[in-house]
């Protein structure tokens, strides 16, 4: 492997993602040779991370392609991989917005020559994991902007370059702000029930050198209320047409807390994470997964028998409570609507 952290690479013939259920004990890929493999590394979380799910989605698609060669239907075959592939989850709307797009822009050839269409969607899937590259930098150095020595920056979950083909959005932020210069900390939340905040994300700041704590989910109200906080930057799964957004379950407290303590709480996201088809968060749909990812802890049950347990993936944040959402084009901040220019 590499001395960089990469979600995915592709090798021409088959992509390879790096298995981040293993991390940061095991570094380990995992290799997908057709559409239903990548719909199972999406599914078990193997990759995860909005960005990096669409880019891993397209690259399904190209990998429908060339299965749908010795289909009888190569058109439906690669339509029917499509549908099953957005049906892995439901809550990041890459996933969606990179298959329909495969669809749309990256395959003029389908239905007339399936050769050409196959070598047209990875093409595709190569470009679309370009600009996922060049936007993350971009809304990086966006981001970067908006600390300054001494702050110290909260944050969910895992938003850096695992969780997109390159760099990463809020991570991605914060590590620009380091590379500057600037004197900066950082507060990680372990995000339970997948810990992607303590496995991931610590991984990440480790390999960086940038200065941290992690705290559990629950003390992030102890540390705002102590002044150990100035600034909370986190992820977007998906963000609405009024700026409301879905997240790692637990930023909605994350909103609610520093509301409360007066501090600036920034969303960053690529464009590729807006759906302007809905008006506000009411309409994004919140997956729901596995109750025993909750009752259990690596494998082994620590719940009760008989006990049961809720497991939304996500929860959605209202826009009223958002300093800005940074994205490739610069920061946005309310009035939120116009979407054009920051």
């Amino acid at each position: 492997m590499s001395e960089e952290l990469r979600s995915l690479l592709w090798t021409g013939s088959n992509l390879c993602v790096l298995d981040q259920l293993g991390l940061p004990f095991k570094l380990e890929w995992i290799k997908c040779t057709s559409f239903r493999d990548v719909y199972s590394v999406i599914k078990n979380m193997n990759i995860r991370g909005a960005p990096a799910i669409g880019v891993a989605a397209a690259y399904g698609m190209a990998l429908a392609a060339r299965e749908a060669l010795t289909a009888p239907q190569p058109k439906q075959f690669v339509l029917d991989a499509a549908v099953y592939l957005k049906s892995a989850r439901p809550t990041a709307v890459n996933l969606a917005w990179a298959v329909d797009w495969s669809l749309v822009d990256g395959a003029p050839s389908l239905g007339k020559d399936p050769r050409a269409a196959a070598d047209e969607l990875a093409a595709f899937a190569g470009r679309l994991a370009q600009d996922d590259e060049d936007h993350n930098l971009a809304l990086s150095k966006f981001g970067a902007e908006l600390f300054e020595d001494g702050d110290t920056i909260l944050t969910i979950c895992n938003t850096g370059a695992l969780a997109t083909y390159r760099y990463g959005t809020a991570l991605g932020s914060i590590n620009e702000a380091f590379r500057q210069g600037k004197k900066i900390e950082v507060i990680a939340l372990e995000t339970r029930p997948y810990l992607q905040g303590a496995r991931l994300t610590a991984l990440e700041l480790v390999r960086a050198g940038i200065p941290f704590h992690l705290i559990t989910d629950g003390m992030a109200g102890f540390m705002m209320s102590h002044g150990m906080v100035t600034k909370v930057i986190v992820g977007a799964d998906r963000i609405a047409s009024n700026g409301d957004f879905a997240n790692k379950i637990g930023t909605y407290q994350l909103a609610v807390l520093a509301k409360y303590h007066g501090l600036p709480f920034y969303a960053a996201a690529p464009f590729s994470s807006f759906d302007f088809s809905i008006v506000s968060g009411a309409e994004i749909p919140v997956e729901q997964r596995d109750e025993n990812e909750v009752l259990s802890f690596a494998g082994q049950r620590v719940a009760a028998d008989g006990a049961h347990a809720f497991n939304p993936s996500f929860d959605v944040t209202p826009n009223e409570l958002l300093s800005g959402i940074v994205t490739e084009r610069g920061v946005f901040r309310h009035p939120f609507g116009n979407w054009e220019r920051p």
